[in-house]
């Protein structure tokens, strides 16, 4: 077992519609993990008043929102006309591209928990058409002790049905009794873990539910002790050359592109047709001469 001390990143609290949430990319030390750019472990939350999840329309550019569902039921509709529920164990992928925006509503369940990732579309391809897809299933099977759920990529030779437009992966893994397993690597990636609860060690070493766990490229192996009821994801893809810039909902390449987005959503151009949501539309907040850096 490797004893090399890990690569810990300490996610922080932020709170998203009403639901808090563990962001653990990006993260000021740990910018990106391949093309995923944003790490948001939402939940697990009980509304027993109030509507729960509640986010207006909002713009997104040069990227792929991806909405892994756990628990509760959310609302999706953007400005193509989409208008979509996800329920548990299904995936929301939204393509940003030159630009859409969208909202978030939940659907009155009690419960909600989520994990809420952007992908930075490559840089050739971050102005393609805006698109909305829905995957209700998705591929799970049981292997040494883990159920695995592959929501991104190829893992253990099966194919998740998500359109990406990088090389990477991203995989559900639970267990529902104590295990201890070796998950093989692809040394051209760099892999990040994060535990989403119960008790969870890597390389022999405890993972928490706030540290997002850093893997770079190289390793062809890592081993990984859940204890029981204990769940966890891991990401992976090849590095992301040249980072990307981020402000506020916007994935961009140049200061500039940053502030043209900005101008657009302010004056109601760029993003397609109003949202169908009785939720007012998000205010962008001003870069009052903040000088972006690549991530």
């Amino acid at each position: 077992m490797d004893s090399t001390p890990l690569n810990r990143y300490p996610g922080r609290v932020a709170d998203v519609g009403g639901v808090p949430v563990l962001r653990a990319l990006p993260n000021r030390a740990r910018r990106m993990v391949g093309a995923w750019c944003f790490l948001d472990h939402a939940g697990p939350s009980h509304f027993d008043e109030g509507p729960g999840m509640q986010v207006g329309p909002h713009p997104h550019t040069c990227l792929q929102t991806f909405t892994w569902m756990i628990e509760g039921e959310v609302l999706h509709r953007d400005s193509l006309g989409s208008e979509q529920p996800i329920r548990p164990g299904q995936v929301n992928l939204m393509t940003a591209g030159k630009g859409i925006a969208h909202s978030e509503e939940s659907l009155g369940k009690p419960d909600f928990h989520a994990v809420q990732l952007w992908i930075a579309l490559p840089k050739d391809q971050r102005f393609i058409p805006p698109r909305f897809q829905h995957y209700p299933v998705l591929p799970q099977f049981s292997r040494q002790g883990l159920q695995m759920t592959v929501l991104a990529g190829e893992w253990e030779g099966q194919r998740a049905p998500t359109e990406v437009h990088s090389p990477l992966v991203a995989v559900d893994l639970e267990a529902s009794q104590p295990t201890s397993a070796p998950l093989a690597l692809r040394t051209d990636f760099e892999y990040g873990v994060l535990c989403l609860y119960g008790d969870l060690q890597v390389n022999g070493q405890t993972a928490p539910a706030n540290e997002l766990i850093y893997l770079p490229e190289g390793g062809s192996m890592v081993d990984v002790q859940c204890g029981a009821n204990s769940r966890f994801i891991l990401l992976g893809g090849e590095p992301y050359e040249g980072g990307v810039l981020i402000w506020w909902n916007f994935v961009g390449q140049s200061q500039e592109e940053i502030e043209g987005f900005l101008a657009n959503w302010n004056q109601g151009i760029g993003f397609g047709e109003p949202v169908a949501s009785p939720l007012p539309p998000l205010t962008a907040p001003t870069l009052d001469g903040v000088q972006l850096r690549q991530r």
